[in-house]
């Protein structure tokens, strides 16, 4: 079972607008396309708030397979071109 902070992220103002507007949407959603928006969450997590990809996917209660939302992340200390 994952821990989702997603809900105290909402109102957190140290957390990217983008992040927070997905979210949101998340939350309103439904269940079937709550995934993408929460992927969407991790990413401007990741990307914007320089998080680990992993602890990024765990924040908003995604599983910690980070490289199977961010495949290019890890190319980034290489100086490779990054898809956001």
């Amino acid at each position: 079972m994952t821990l989702s902070l997603a809900r105290l992220l909402l109102h957190e103002a140290d957390v990217p607008a983008r992040t927070r507007d997905a979210l949101l949407a998340a939350s309103l959603a439904p269940a079937g396309e709550r995934r993408a928006y929460l992927e969407v969450a991790a990413r401007v997590l990741c990307y914007e708030a320089d998080l680990d990809c992993e602890d990024a996917c765990e924040l908003v209660g995604l599983d910690s397979e980070a490289d199977e939302h961010f495949p290019r992340r890890r190319a980034a200390s290489s100086g490779a071109y990054l898809d956001r």
